[in-house]
């Protein structure tokens, strides 16, 4: 029961998916769920969809303003504020909906949404729960460390100059997400497998990516961090999905956010020996983060408001 669903976000509109499960009738608990780095809706979310409207949990999948099948320009520009505005009035349209029960929201982000969930958790209480996977935490020592002594000033001096050409002209220049030769050509994710796997994805499923963003988007990832949130978050149960081999998000960072939080209702997930990449493959731990998820869905979305006591972990 899928259909094509459109809101207002700060005057623009934004377009997504809403699917309700095939058992059951409503009103039904909601997910809802937006990207990371240059994501539309086509990307790995539908994925793990399957598997919270398994659990009788509806989903509300959507492209952030500016990318795949929503408005706004400039086109490919990433807002972190403008993102999470977009989560929090994709819950307003979510809570309106005649099927869909305004006292059981979750929320779901992957990467760069991971760190936006967090953040949500913390500034919104409409959400029952959250569920952050191999999260960017902290947008400035992200990109130090995965550019490294070499191509991190490289980066800097690119940003500087996009700056002063904005300043001149009204409009800036645009970066590769990724490459496939990361020593020659700048990127915001210096990562060949990266390039491989989201061209795959591209291909296969999601022909609306664009592997690129503006200049201006790097500038504003380091400036984001997710530290001065996790504080904050004191009764909405949230987990996080951490990959121990993580060199893209940096999974230690991720851990330091985790023992930060203060709310007893927390839980984390530690993938052994695995990549960032290896939760966007079906056939790998997609399955295994998939799976946790729904199960932390149920439990705070579904079995809690049957009466069902909900643990501490």
């Amino acid at each position: 029961m899928k259909r094509d669903i459109a809101f207002e976000s700060k005057g623009t509109t934004v377009r997504g998916w809403l699917t309700t499960p095939d058992a059951g009738s409503g009103p039904y608990p909601v997910v809802v769920m937006a990207g990371g780095w240059c994501y539309v809706k086509e990307i790995v979310m539908p994925h793990y969809a399957e598997f919270f409207l398994k659990q009788g949990i509806a989903t509300l999948l959507f492209d952030y303003r500016n990318f795949g099948a929503s408005d706004g320009t400039p086109r490919q520009h990433l807002d972190p504020w403008m993102q999470i505005e977009d989560y929090r009035n994709a819950i307003s349209f979510a809570t309106k909906q005649p099927d869909l029960d305004p006292a059981r929201v979750g929320i779901w982000g992957i990467s760069y949404s991971g760190g936006h969930a967090l953040v949500l958790a913390a500034i919104d209480p409409r959400i029952q729960c959250v569920v952050s996977n191999i999260a960017v935490v902290d947008g400035f020592q992200n990109m130090r460390r995965v550019h490294g002594e070499r191509l991190f000033p490289r980066l800097l001096e690119a940003i500087q100059d996009d700056r002063e050409l904005r300043y001149a002209t009204g409009k800036g220049g645009y970066i590769p997400m990724s490459s496939e030769d990361p020593e020659h050509e700048l990127s915001t994710w210096p990562f060949p497998d990266v390039y491989q796997i989201f061209n795959e994805i591209k291909q296969r499923e999601a022909p609306a990516h664009e592997h690129r963003s503006t200049l201006e988007s790097v500038e504003l990832l380091m400036q984001y961090s997710v530290y001065p949130y996790a504080r904050r978050i004191l009764r909405t149960p949230v987990m996080m999905v951490v990959a121990e081999n993580d060199d893209k998000t940096l999974w230690d960072l991720e851990i330091d956010v985790y023992n930060q939080i203060p709310a007893a209702n927390k839980k984390l997930v530690l993938l052994p020996t695995v990549t960032h990449m290896s939760l966007y493959n079906k056939q790998s731990h997609l399955q295994v983060a998939a799976t946790a998820a729904a199960q932390f869905l149920h439990e705070h979305l579904v079995a809690a408001s049957q009466g069902v006591a909900v643990g501490v972990s």
